[in-house]
């Protein structure tokens, strides 16, 4: 018995053995990163991009935009500096902000923000101008303006039009992919 106990606890000590040391990893700490103005709030931060300058872009369901979204969801694009210093809100009040989805930033510079609740994809130049626009919002105008469902097998594609794009990237000839 006392065999087999010994024999037990060396064969689950042996992994412990066996690992290799995990290298630090350098980083600087900013304390209260980010610094919000007074009033404004995050709500379900659901994308964060940081460009080549180090400034931080957070993508965010804050539902306090008080934009031309429908129901509880709103989206809201805020830019910080490397410290965490409010730069600026991008897009403010945009047609396209429903319910955020991700923010990306391209080898330029550009902001490319991703709004599955519109079913648009936003690309900003580096000062915050609207440079593109894919996809296009469904409204009330459009036949059973309701929230996509999911359908099996999916439904064939409509020229122009997303189904809650939810990311874009690039590959070394600047083709940008976006996915549905």
């Amino acid at each position: 018995m006392k065999i087999c106990l010994f024999a037990l606890l060396a064969l689950l000590a042996l992994p412990s053995y066996a690992q290799q040391n995990v290298p630090d990893i350098q980083f600087d700490s900013v304390p209260d990163f980010p610094t919000l103005p007074p009033g404004m709030n995050f709500g379900e931060v659901s994308g964060v991009a940081v460009n080549s300058k180090g400034h931080v872009f957070v993508f965010t369901r804050s539902n306090s935009a008080n934009g031309p979204a429908y129901g509880a969801a709103a989206a809201q694009l805020f830019e910080f500096g490397p410290k965490g210093e409010f730069i600026r809100e991008i897009g403010k009040g945009l047609y396209a902000w429903s319910e955020a989805h991700t923010v990306r930033i391209d080898k330029d510079d550009n902001i490319w923000a991703i709004d599955k609740g519109s079913d648009m994809v936003v690309k900003f130049n580096q000062a915050g101008r609207v440079v593109w626009v894919f996809g296009r919002r469904t409204v009330s105008a459009d036949e059973g303006a309701k929230p996509w469902e999911h359908p099996d097998p999916p439904l064939a594609p409509i020229c122009g039009l997303f189904r809650q794009p939810t990311y874009v990237t690039w590959d070394s000839d600047d083709n940008s992919y976006i996915t549905d």
